[in-house]
């Protein structure tokens, strides 16, 4: 399953490159004006030059490192609570798991919000819906705190 997630943060790390690119050198360039902000109802509340779109990117590429490089060193991490040699190697399984399904999550809301940004432009209207950001939130904090139940029932075990 971490095979299948790596990939897709991968993908999700291009697209947002490549999409990046088109906006700003393809034949529909966006014009001088870019949302860069929006608020809780979901509507642009600022506004900046096309040049700010690779800041996404820029993000995307330092999450996906981070992420990967402390990926590489499951022996360095540190559980909150007492393990038993025996149980290490399931409870860095399960950390491993949550930092590619975190990766894949971050991405996924960078991608997003990149993707619905060149969209409002490019229409002239749109918005993030206002249920956006809960989602996002319980989908992350969700996720985190799944693999917080695992490592603690392991833990205990």
């Amino acid at each position: 399953m971490r095979k299948v997630l790596e990939a897709a943060a991968l993908v999700l790390l291009c697209l947002t490159w490549g999409r990046t690119a088109n906006a700003l050198f393809g034949s529909d360039a966006v014009p001088a004006q870019i949302p860069i902000h929006f608020d809780l109802s979901g509507r642009p509340d600022r506004w900046g030059t096309p040049e700010m779109l690779w800041l996404m990117p820029l993000m995307t590429a330092v999450i996906y490192s981070l992420m990967t490089l402390v990926a590489r060193y499951p022996s360095a991490f540190n559980f909150p609570m007492r393990i038993t040699p025996a149980a290490r190697p399931r409870l860095e399984a399960i950390a491993l798991n949550l930092i590619s399904w975190l990766k894949v999550e971050l991405l996924g809301l960078f991608f997003w919000i990149q993707f619905q940004a060149i969209r409002y432009v490019r229409k002239g209207s749109g918005e993030l819906s206002p249920a956006f950001l809960p989602l996002v939130l319980v989908t992350i904090f969700g996720t985190i705190a799944w693999h917080i139940i695992a490592m603690r029932r392991v833990g205990r075990a």
